[in-house]
């Protein structure tokens, strides 16, 4: 569908868009469209590898040399599966970004910031990671040995992990997202201004306006809201507001409020939460059977292993789900774009995307079918016609 139409600007665009620009837009998706194939292929080997290849026994075994603790032993298995797993998936993130993204013109990452992007997730990973790991084996070790509760072990461990989850939530705009980024407040005044009584309007608190030096790795253009209750924050990549007029970005923003007036943000959570309460009492059920770990070509058997194998396993089973999760997606979309037509000028959204369409090199076509199962946006065409559609009914009101 997008090869087909390279050499065509759709009629929506072709006021706004160069058949340079176009053609660009339907490369870059394609390159993106094969390098993920590849991806999908590698983690396939990947996965036949570390359980039916024998990969996560010789994993285990090694951790079995260094340690003889259970829980220290849990611990040194998934952390040596985690290094191991990143290691091996360094070559791909580095073509994506030093060979594909330079090739469109996009990449601004040197390789000291790679590597040292890698370094600061792997002491993370460490100081994060590992007291979580702990506190789920340490339950999952005690629990399952009582002689009440333990059936319900997988419960416990759902609320360690929704409390993890809300603490990272509200944690990651002043603790985590600093130590990879820049974040200085809003300068332009005119702009500020502009946003703050947006923001009256429409009653929304935040604890700040910040722009992040997102060109430090990207040209790519974005903006979003991070954090939790009143540690929210508003935050504009730089190359954004470089490519956008004061009223444009604030049409942007508009649209990003109609994702919390919409309790679009919430329910997401919601949803999360459910699926992996939903999740864990499936792995409850299947952890004390061996067939769970032999049918996958595992032998040394683990309440550690059985995570690892849990997780290895888990987007096969789910995937045939991503429909769902995409048409949620979209109408959370079109339900923020009409906020935003509400709040601000459709017009000036409708000039925001297609400068962002533009500037990020978006394919303005896409194959429906492709569309329905994996996109979480609208096609372009069909969400500036729906803006479109706004901007004239409230023409005639």
């Amino acid at each position: 569908m997008v090869l087909s139409h390279r050499n065509h600007v759709p009629a929506a665009f072709i006021d706004t868009v160069t058949l340079a620009e176009h053609q660009k837009a339907a490369d870059y998706t394609l390159a993106k469209q094969k390098l993920a194939r590849y991806e999908i292929i590698f983690q396939a080997l990947l996965l036949l590898i570390f359980t039916l290849g024998g990969g996560l026994d010789l994993l285990a075994r090694i951790s079995q040399l260094w340690v003889k603790n259970s829980l220290a032993y849990g611990i040194v298995l998934i952390g040596l599966f985690s290094l191991v797993n990143m290691v091996l998936s360094w070559p791909i993130a580095w073509y994506r970004s030093f060979r594909l993204e330079t090739r469109f013109g996009f990449n601004n990452m040197t390789l000291k910031t790679f590597i040292a992007d890698q370094l600061k997730g792997c002491l993370l990973a460490i100081i994060i990671g590992v007291p979580l790991l702990y506190i789920i084996l340490l339950i999952m070790q005690k629990l399952m040995l009582h002689p009440i509760f333990g059936g319900a072990w997988w419960f416990a461990v759902w609320l360690v992990w929704m409390v993890f989850s809300l603490i990272m939530l509200w944690a990651f705009p002043k603790w985590i997202a600093p130590l990879f980024n820049k974040f200085i407040p809003l300068t332009d005044q005119e702009l500020r201004t502009r946003i703050e009584k947006l923001l009256q309007r429409t009653g929304f608190h935040s604890d700040g306006i910040f722009v992040m030096d997102g060109s430090k790795r990207s040209g790519h253009g974005n903006a979003y809201f991070t954090g939790l209750g009143k540690n929210k924050r508003i935050v504009f990549f730089d190359t954004l507001l470089k490519d956008m007029q004061p009223a444009e970005v604030e049409a942007v923003l508009a649209h990003e409020l109609g994702h919390f007036a919409h309790k679009h943000v919430l329910k997401q959570m919601i949803v999360t939460f459910l699926l992996s309460l939903f999740i864990l009492a499936i792995l409850g059920w299947l952890l004390p059977q061996p067939a769970f770990y032999l049918g996958l070509g595992v032998h040394e058997i683990s309440h550690a292993m059985a995570l690892l194998l849990f997780m290895l396993v888990l987007p096969i089973f789910t995937f045939p789900f991503s429909p769902l999760s995409s048409i949620m997606s979209r109408k959370n979309e079109f339900e923020a774009d009409r906020f935003a037509a509400q709040y601000a000028d459709a017009s000036d959204l409708i000039q925001a995307l297609t400068k962002l369409y533009r500037t990020n090199a978006a394919s303005l076509v896409s194959d429906i079918w492709y569309s329905r199962f994996y996109d979480s946006h609208p096609g372009a065409q069909e969400r500036i016609a729906a803006l479109q559609s706004l901007q004239a009914k409230a023409s005639h009101k």
